[in-house]
């Protein structure tokens, strides 16, 4: 009987791997235009169950429309806004790795900056890779205390 559960385990495992595809950007934009089209109809649905449940005249009803409007415009305006924000500090980051990397040529031979580049090229494609496959590369937590020497 354990064999029966483990060998279906293991079949209904193997579908899910390889019932795994590629997205392109034709394939999200489509996915992205779908789900703006689901959210506009719940709120249409959302909307009209209001109107029934609370009985409201059509007037509320424009009200209510413009304030939904009004709260999306302030979400995507603050949405933006961090935008911004992640931009800049991404460019901030790229500086100082640039820093670090010249410093580190100065510090390293030539054989040792190719070698060091080399591996932290191939650290970024594990760290890629691991994001892809939806593992994040954790390290352990210290929750010991430190060693005091």
């Amino acid at each position: 009987m354990k064999k029966l559960i483990l060998a279906i385990a293991m079949i209904g495992m193997g579908s899910f791997a390889m019932a795994q595809q590629t997205t392109t950007p034709q394939d999200k934009q489509a996915r992205r235009a779908e789900m703006q089209q689901k959210m506009q109809e719940r709120e249409q649905e959302h909307m009209a169950q209001m109107q029934k449940d609370l009985n409201l005249n059509q007037t509320q009803v424009t009200q209510i429309k413009a304030l939904n409007e009004k709260r999306k415009a302030e979400m995507k305006a603050t949405f933006d806004q961090n935008k911004e924000n992640r931009e800049a500090q991404m460019d901030q980051m790229k500086a100082k790795r640039a820093q670090m990397d010249a410093e580190m040529k100065n510090i390293l031979t030539p054989q040792q900056y190719d070698k060091w580049q080399a591996d932290r090229k191939a650290k970024m494609e594990q760290r890629k890779q691991g994001m892809k496959e939806g593992k994040m590369m954790r390290k352990p937590m210290n929750t010991g205390a430190a060693e005091v020497k």
